[in-house]
Order: C-alpha cells, then sequence, then structure tokens
C-alpha cells in the first residue's frame, strides 16, 4: 500500500529539499510523483537538458526510502517550445488561438509535439530507467482535461487520415455520415473540416466520429510515450491519470493499454452526497480491469482553488474518503499536492504539507492517515464480488451529447444516478461495456443505451438466453454505431429479447434540476417558466410500486403475446398504457422500462429487479448514508452520516485482529472487516 502524492521540487529552493524528506518520513509517504509540469526546468531550451537537480531529488528519495512515480513532462511545453514553433499550438472551433501561459498549450495531433515530447521522454527514460527510485512512470497529466477538442490545423490534417483508415473511401464515409442530407455530400478528403463552428446543427456521424478521433488521438500520445519507456528497458509500470468519468476520453478503450489504472478523483465538501459519485468513479476504475488494483493518483488534503465556493473537508471526511477507494480496489492513495504552493494559480490549493505547517489540522489528518495505510494487511484483489452490473458506452454518451434528439438527457448525470440506486441499497456493483464478457452477473442494467453496436446488441442478447436477466430503460437501441437507424425503427437490435418496439418517445419537459434551476428572467419563481409548457412526469405503477417517470414517456408495441405488461403509465397521456414489460428469451428474462425514474423510482426500481434477479443487500444498515463495499473476503463499512450508526454484523478487524460483532460509527468513521477469519 504505497502513500503519497505530487512533488513539485522545481517550485523550491533546494535548501528545503532535506526538511521535504524529513517530513515526508513523519508522514509515512512512500511514493511521490516528480516532475509532473517540469518540462522548463528540464529542458531550458531545446537541446539543452539540465539533470543535476532532478538527480539531487531522485537520489534524496532514495536516500529516504521513497520511491518515484517519475513523469514524463509532456503536460505542458515550456514558452520556448510555442514561441519558435507556434504551428504547435492548439485552436478552439472558431479558430482562435489557445497561447502559452497556462498550462496543456499544445495540439495533440502536431507533429513538432510529438517530436519535441518524444526527444524529452527519450532523454529522461535514458537517464533514469534503472534509478533505485523509480518506481513507476506516468505519461503526460489527465490527457485533455483543459483543451478537450482541437480545431486546428494540424487536427484537421489527422482527422483526414483518421478518416480514411476507418472508411478507405469518400464513398463510404459519405453513406455512414448520410452526407446527401444539407448537400453535405464530400468529393475529396481535403474539404473535411474538424467539426469547426457552422451556421447551425453539425452532421452527428461526423461529430460521432471527431470525439472517437480525438479519443484515440490522445490515446497515441500515451501510446508513443510509453513504447519509448518500454524500449529503453523500463521495467516499472507505466501508466497515466484518468478523469473518472471523462468525456472526450473513451477508458474502455485505454485501460487495455496502461500497466495499471490511476484516477483523479476531487470530491466536494458542500454535497453531502459526492461520497456516492467517489463510489461511482472508484468502481469504474475498478472495472476498468476487473481484478488489478487500481491507484488514486490525486484528491485533495482539504479544500481546491476551482470551485465557485471552496469548502474545507470536514474532520475525519478526507480519511473516509481515502479508505473508500482502498475498499474499492485502490492499492495506492496520493495526493495534489505534498507542499502547498507560493505561487501560481493553485496556490490555493490545499497541501499535505500547508502553508500554516504542521501544527494544523490538515497534517494531523494527513500523519494519521499515513499511520492507517502502513498497518493495513495485504489485501491482495480488488475483485467487488458483484453480480449486477451497469452497462454504458463513451460512444453512446458522445452520441447523446449531440443536439436535434427528442429531448435532452445528460448521460454523464444518468449513469452515476443509476449507480447512486444500488449504492443507496448497498447493493454492490460493477461497471461494464456492453461488449465485454457478462458471465459473472445475473442482473445487467442497461439504462440510455442510444446508440448500440450490433457486436454490443448480441452480446446482451446472448447475456438474456444463457439465463441472465437484463433491464433495458428507456431512449436505448435507438441507432447504430454510425448514429443512423436501422432498418425497421427503433429497438430493432434487442428486439427479439425485449419482445418490444418504442413507437413514440414522448418528450417530457424535463425536471428543473436538469436544466440549471429557474431562468434569469423569472422573477415569479414557477417552474413552467424556466421549463416551458408541457407534461413534465408520467407516473407508473408497477410491481416496485409507484415512480415518477421523467424525460420520456414511451409508446410501446407489444410485438408477442407471451410479452408480460408488468406496470403501467398511471397519468398523462399514456395513462393505462405499458410501461414495464418483461420478455422470456431462452434461459433469462429482459425487461423494459419506458421511462426514466426520479431518485426514488431508481431505488424502487432496481431494488425491484435485484430481488427478482436473487440478488441481496451485501449488508442491513442503519440508513443510505451508511456505505458497504466488499473487496474479496474484506468488508469495509464508511458512515458518512451526522447520526451515529449502531447495527450488528461480524467480523475480524483487519489491523487490530480483533472480533467484532457490532460497529458503531459515529460521522467519517470507518472499520474493514475481514469476513473469512
Amino acid at each position: 500500500m504505497h502513500y503519497g502524492g505530487d512533488y513539485n521540487p522545481e517550485q523550491w529552493d533546494e535548501s528545503v529539499w532535506p526538511e521535504d524528506m524529513r517530513r515526508m518520513r513523519e508522514a509515512g509517504v512512500t511514493r511521490v510523483r516528480v516532475g509532473v509540469f517540469a518540462w522548463a526546468r528540464i529542458q531550458p531550451e531545446e537541446g539543452v537538458f539540465d539533470w543535476a537537480w532532478l538527480d539531487r531529488v531522485l537520489d534524496l528519495l532514495h536516500e529516504n526510502g521513497i520511491q518515484a512515480s517519475l513523469a514524463t513532462a509532456t503536460a505542458t511545453p515550456p514558452p520556448w517550445a510555442t514561441t519558435n514553433y507556434p504551428e504547435m499550438l492548439p485552436q478552439d472551433d472558431l479558430g482562435s488561438t489557445l497561447w502559452h501561459g497556462s498550462r496543456q498549450a499544445y495540439a495533440p495531433s502536431s507533429p513538432v509535439y510529438r517530436r519535441l515530447a518524444s526527444e524529452l521522454v527519450t532523454a529522461l527514460v535514458e537517464r533514469y530507467a534503472q534509478h533505485p527510485a523509480v518506481g513507476m512512470w506516468v505519461a503526460n497529466n489527465e490527457y485533455g482535461c483543459h483543451l478537450n477538442y482541437d480545431y486546428s490545423d494540424n487536427a484537421a490534417v489527422a482527422f483526414r487520415e483518421w478518416l480514411k483508415k476507418k472508411y478507405g473511401t469518400l464513398d463510404a464515409l459519405n453513406e455512414a455520415w448520410g452526407t446527401m442530407f444539407w448537400s453535405q455530400r464530400y468529393t475529396s478528403f481535403d474539404q473535411i473540416m474538424p467539426m469547426r463552428r457552422a451556421p447551425y446543427s453539425l452532421n452527428p456521424g461526423g461529430l460521432l466520429d471527431f470525439k472517437r478521433f480525438t479519443s484515440d488521438t490522445l490515446l497515441e500520445l500515451f501510446v508513443m510515450e510509453r513504447d519509448i519507456i518500454k524500449s529503453a528497458g523500463a521495467s516499472q509500470p507505466v501508466t497515466t491519470n484518468f478523469m473518472g468519468f471523462f468525456p472526450p476520453a473513451d477508458y474502455w478503450k485505454w485501460a487495455p493499454e496502461l500497466d495499471v489504472i490511476c484516477d483523479d478523483n476531487y470530491a466536494d465538501p458542500n454535497d453531502p452526497e459526492s461520497f456516492r459519485g467517489a463510489a461511482f468513479t472508484r468502481d469504474l476504475m475498478r472495472s476498468l480491469k476487473k481484478d488489478v488494483p487500481w491507484v488514486l493518483l490525486e484528491q485533495a488534503p482539504n479544500d481546491v482553488n476551482w470551485r465557485p465556493t471552496n469548502a474545507p473537508k470536514a474532520p475525519g471526511q478526507m480519511a473516509a474518503l481515502s479508505m473508500q477507494a482502498v475498499a474499492r480496489g485502490a492499492d495506492e492513495i496520493n495526493f495534489f499536492q505534498w507542499r502547498q504552493s507560493r505561487r501560481g494559480s493553485e496556490r490555493f490549493h490545499s497541501g499535505m504539507l500547508p502553508h500554516a505547517g504542521t501544527n494544523t489540522r490538515t497534517w494531523r489528518e494527513i500523519t494519521a492517515l499515513g499511520e492507517t495505510l502502513k498497518n493495513l494487511p495485504g489485501l491482495g484483489t480488488s475483485a467487488s464480488g458483484a453480480r449486477i452490473a451497469i452497462a454504458f458506452d463513451w460512444e453512446a454518451r458522445w452520441a447523446l451529447d449531440a443536439p436535434d434528439h427528442p429531448g435532452e438527457i445528460d448521460y454523464g448525470v444518468l449513469i452515476p444516478r443509476w449507480h447512486a440506486a444500488l449504492h443507496r441499497q448497498q447493493l454492490l456493483v460493477d461497471l461494464v461495456h456492453p461488449a465485454e464478457d457478462l458471465s459473472d452477473y445475473d442482473l445487467v442494467i442497461a439504462p440510455h443505451l442510444y446508440l448500440l453496436s450490433d457486436e454490443s446488441a448480441e452480446n446482451l442478447s446472448g447475456f438474456v438466453r444463457a439465463g441472465g436477466n437484463l433491464l433495458v430503460a428507456a431512449f436505448s437501441d435507438v441507432v447504430d454505431d454510425t448514429d443512423s437507424f436501422r432498418e425497421g425503427g427503433f429497438q430493432v437490435a434487442l428486439r427479439d429479447v425485449l419482445g418490444v418496439a418504442v413507437e413514440e418517445f414522448g418528450a417530457l419537459v424535463p425536471p428543473e434540476a436538469a436544466i440549471g434551476g429557474t431562468s434569469a428572467g423569472d422573477t415569479t419563481g414557477s417552474a413552467s417558466a424556466s421549463r416551458g409548457p408541457g407534461e413534465a412526469h408520467a407516473d407508473v405503477d408497477g410491481p416496485f410500486g409507484a415512480a415518477r417517470g421523467e424525460f420520456f414517456a414511451e409508446r410501446l408495441q407489444v410485438l408477442d403475446p407471451s410479452v408480460e405488461i408488468l406496470g403501467r403509465f398511471s397519468s398523462g397521456r399514456l395513462a393505462g398504457e405499458p410501461a414495464l414489460t418483461a420478455n422470456r428469451a431462452g434461459e433469462g428474462r429482459a425487461w423494459y422500462l419506458a421511462t426514466i425514474p426520479d431518485d426514488d423510482g431508481m431505488r424502487r426500481v432496481t431494488g425491484w429487479a435485484a430481488a427478482e434477479a436473487g440478488i441481496a443487500p451485501v449488508l442491513e444498515v442503519p440508513n443510505d448514508m451508511v456505505e458497504v463495499s466488499c473487496r474479496g473476503d474484506v468488508l469495509t463499512i464508511i458512515n458518512y452520516g451526522s447520526e451515529p450508526a449502531r447495527f450488528a454484523v461480524t467480523g475480524t478487524e483487519v489491523s487490530s485482529g480483533e472480533r467484532v460483532s457490532s460497529v458503531d460509527l459515529d460521522q467519517y468513521d470507518w472499520i474493514m472487516l475481514d469476513q473469512a477469519r
């Protein structure tokens, strides 16, 4: 179990470094990430490298028994690079150049950037591949974080090449994109632009491919650096840091290229429910490489600097969120950053060693967590033992983010909401790609898979026929992987297992929370002023009780008399019509829910489906502010609520070896119990 954070000695006078070493040992630090934004210090000008300072830093770390996760420093080119080669700078969708003076000022597809980055990484790994302090390599930093999409001439050239490789011919591209619509047909690849700003809606097939291209282009940068490191003989693992359910990068495709998954997560202390979003992200990281422990590479020791209100973490909150990550598969806990910066944009961002020094709550909690992690035994597997999976696809998210749909839904919000519904009930869940092996699960929930490839549809259908239980929710199986309708209408790919098809989507006025509350011009405070007129919800009565449906109330065609109607709409224009259906296919069952429930409805629906699949909560707890998770045989219980939680549970406390039969947890208290001992 490693413990540490980002260490940026280049920001400090060398006289501070020995104190850093002493304090790191005091805090229990075992590994730090070095050099993330050090390109300007390592390479002050083209062809010139200054290694002396980094030699001393790595030697000091090794002498003090601390490993380095050595960053490749390619995350931000220095001003000399972008001044000498302005053609490497990125552009926004209006063609405006984004200059240096901040971070990530480079076009990912720029040949110049790639050359300079390759030269830097080559020199770095040749010097330090065998250094005894180096325990891991971290390429770049948060690929695409601030520059989600680049629209430069570099991107135009690279996008065209990507399209040539994907489609082969212009005829195939024109067919896939449907370019006869609005006279968009291309007669040369040189006519294709990287989805820059246009007078009106852009081609949805082109938008989808541009997002695929962007994710692939960023991944090319990682693979480029990884291959340089590996080819130089480095034996340490190579990784980069993800950012949870980050829109521009398809981490399902990225994960196989990384030796170990790393994540950055900054739960908002102001939000009492933020631990649920953190749980979703931790489950996602674990699910990207199942049964391989992952790394929490960044979190805040206390407050951050970039929210409108940067609240401090409450006493115990930092440790609780850290142990949540361990409980959900992490074998390394880190922070941004070690020593709080005196200058720069992040000078108000907390550090493990704060401006106020060691006589602070932050420092006491940091050292206490270091002691806790040091005393943990090896936890081995990261497997959750979940029998439920949520199937989602980044490509479905990209397609849904495009305009011109019957209604607007935010896939990036809704998928974590389905996860939260299970989380509230202590139902263990993994995240899966809809085309991956599903044989370990009894229940798969596939909500709003608007874009569904033939491969994914066949895989989900095969899961049902083999005896699985599949719950599909509204606005799923609408288009194929080119964002085009299949012949035969909607729900074509899953029609055989669902036994139903959607006739009308029945868009509802979205809930106020989904559109940011009332409008600036609404002086009445009425919901209708901001949401517009129309039906805002559709109630559903079903085997789970009553639920409020939102966003869509779909009119279904029941295609087979054997399909059971388990629930009906009880209000609105579809009152009395089917809202929940069940169909048997092979050895399994497939349910279709023709709306999107609110939070309480999601809890009811998922709880019912789990019970139907024979899956019970892992532990009965007093309320849903108590979180329970499994890591192999280790059960972790954390109380995030303000009320004490007292209940019976048996197991052996992992650190002390003490046998317990009940727990008594105040807010942010936690306990780890080995159920096998």
